[in-house]
C-alpha cells in the first residue's frame, strides 16, 4: 500500500474454505514504493522443522534481493543482483535445498528461468526459454502439477484476461510449453499469489 508492505495470511480447511487468519494485516516495513515483483519461499522436509525461507524482491532498476528469515521476523544475509531491469514479472517455479527458480517474462516478450542458489554471494543462472510472444502478462501465478511439472497462469491485466499453459520441465528453449487456452473469466484485482501448501518433500515446487 503506497511504499509500505504489509503480510497477512490465512488457514484453509481441508475442503478449501477459509478456516481462519493466522495474523490480521501486520506492517512489514517502508520503503518499497519501486519494488514491482515480491515473493517469499520455504523449503522443508515434512515432519522436520522449516529448513529455509527465503524472501526474494525486485525493484524497478532491476535489483534482485534476497534475505534469509530464519525467525519468521528478523530479515537477514542480504544478498543482491543487478541487471533485471527488463523483466516484467516472476513466478516461482522451484523450492530446493540448494537453489530456489523464478519463471519471468520481459518487456521484450522473451521467458527465462532465472535460478538462484543458496550460496553467497548470490550469482543468478538465466536460461532462455521462449525469444518472443510473452510481453503480455503482468502477473504470473504457478501451481505444482504432477512430479516436474508446472500450471501456469498468465494473466494480462490491461484486458483482464488470463491464458493457461502446462509447463514441462524447464530445460532452457527445449522447455515443453502447452497452451490450454483462455480463461472465461474477467482478472481485476490489483494482487494475485499462489496457493502455498504444507511444506513437504512432495509438495515443493519442482519446474525446473
Amino acid at each position: 500500500m503506497g511504499s509500505t508492505m504489509y503480510g497477512s495470511g490465512y488457514l484453509l480447511t481441508e475442503d478449501g474454505e477459509v478456516d481462519r487468519p493466522t495474523v490480521g494485516l501486520s506492517r512489514v516495513g517502508g520503503g518499497w514504493g519501486d519494488a514491482t515483483f515480491f515473493d517469499s519461499t520455504t523449503y522443508a522436509k515434512y515432519g522436520d522443522p522449516l529448513v529455509f525461507t527465503s524472501k526474494y524482491s525486485l525493484r524497478s532498476n532491476g535489483t534482485l534481493t534476497r534475505w534469509d528469515d530464519r525467525s519468521g521476523t528478523v530479515w537477514g544475509n542480504k544478498q543482491t543482483a543487478t541487471g533485471f531491469a527488463a523483466v516484467k514479472t516472476m513466478a516461482l517455479i522451484s523450492q530446493t535445498p540448494t537453489y530456489d527458480t523464478f519463471l519471468a517474462n520481459t518487456r521484450g516478450g522473451a521467458l527465462y528461468t532465472i535460478r538462484i542458489p543458496r550460496t553467497s554471494p548470490m550469482k543468478p543462472i538465466v536460461k532462455l526459454v521462449r525469444s518472443s510472444t510473452w510481453q503480455g502478462f503482468e502477473a504470473m501465478v504457478i501451481e505444482k502439477c504432477g512430479i516436474y511439472g508446472t500450471l501456469l497462469l498468465g494473466i494480462d491485466k490491461d484486458t483482464g484476461s488470463s491464458y493457461l499453459y502446462a509447463v514441462g520441465h524447464a530445460n532452457g528453449t527445449a522447455t515443453v510449453i502447452k497452451g490450454l487456452g483462455k480463461i472465461p473469466a474477467t482478472f481485476a484485482d490489483p494482487v494475485y499469489f499462489r496457493h502455498v501448501l504444507r511444506p513437504g518433500d512432495n509438495q515443493m515446487l519442482f519446474g525446473e
